[in-house]
């Protein structure tokens, strides 16, 4: 069982709605979901993302060790580098996804919310003899998101890891109100969901399932170094690479907009010229209200469906885009 973060004092703010699973502890929006994203992708306000499991490593062997266990190239990592990784299962599926930068000092890393648990509990049975300490930080550090473009300064203080797609900010969770009252306004997770669909981004747990591997979702590159070896699942990485394709891949959708409600995550895909009883092809993952596209979704459907396949999803006509080629 997943244990929550602390809810956020942020849901005091005017307007606030609580979000949904998996993102409960956090506000889903704050009375104008459209504003908000308008205001993310002009690079303005900010969202509280608190609610995502923070874990740390100290000791001079984090970068070597980490290294050893992670789908990504850290044994260098420059201090103030952003980067993303993977831990993968011995079959190569998708177990965690972190997103981390190192201080000097420390690795500081964010995963899913209530996966801290977990993930450390993977990290430390792999310890062995090497020098290293890995901690919990989630009920004292709050993760805050700065969009893209943002000309806003981070607390003195904070740790930053900055990314093509703005910067996310590890704070003391004490200091999260200030934070909003001099950073305002907040959108919701929802707005940054949006903005995070539109840019065919994945994400542990909406995206995969208990047999993803990183080659279905693009993944490759971005979180997974192909010039690297020595972790747990490598093997399943290189074979499909160098010799093979994934079962699946990830796919754009627009959405009928005449549509009164969003397919839920694991809505079925199917083609529509095989209507509603037609065999069922793959799965929403995540469907969202874009402020410039409309209704929009990412699915995971099997790899040799064509690509100018006109789809149905959960009941709802769409036409896809490729994410991952087949």
């Amino acid at each position: 069982m997943l244990r929550p973060s602390p809810a956020s004092p942020l849901l005091s703010l005017p307007g606030a709605v609580p979000a949904e699973a998996p993102d409960e502890g956090v506000a889903a929006h704050y009375g104008d979901l459209f504003r908000e994203q308008r205001a993310l992708a002009d690079g303005s306000g900010f969202v509280d993302l608190s609610h995502r499991g923070v874990v740390t490593v100290t000791g001079p062997e984090r970068l070597s060790w980490l290294h050893l266990l992670l789908t990504q190239h850290v044994s260098e990592l420059a201090p103030g580098h952003a980067t993303e990784a993977l831990i993968l299962s011995a079959h190569g599926h998708i177990e965690h996804a972190v997103y981390l930068v190192d201080d000097g000092e420390t690795t500081w890393m964010h995963t899913e919310p209530g996966h801290q648990e977990a993930l450390i509990a993977y990290l430390e049975s792999m310890k062995f003899f090497y020098r290293v300490e890995v901690a919990d930080r989630t009920d004292e550090i709050a993760v805050v998101h700065l969009p893209a473009g943002s000309i806003a300064e981070a607390p003195a203080g904070a740790v930053v890891r900055e990314t093509a797609h703005g910067r996310d900010l590890f704070l003391p969770r004490a200091e999260l109100e200030r934070f909003a009252a001099d950073h305002g306004p907040a959108a919701g997770v929802l707005a940054l969901e949006a903005l995070r669909v539109e840019a065919h981004r994945p994400r542990l747990g909406l995206e995969t399932d208990h047999r993803t591997i990183p080659h279905e979702l693009g993944w490759i590159g971005t979180a997974v170094h192909l010039q690297k070896g020595c972790y747990r699942g490598q093997e399943t990485v290189a074979r499909v690479h160098n010799l093979g394709k994934p079962p699946r891949r990830l796919v754009f959708l627009h959405l009928d907009g005449s549509e009164v409600h969003l397919p839920p995550h694991g809505a079925p895909v199917r083609l529509a010229s095989d209507g509603e009883e037609g065999r069922q092809l793959g799965f929403v993952t995540t469907s969202a209200r874009h402020h410039e596209l409309g209704p929009i979704a990412l699915a995971l459907v099997k790899r040799n469906v064509p690509l100018d396949a006109q789809l149905m999803a959960g009941g709802t006509a769409a036409a896809q885009e490729a994410v991952v080629e087949p």
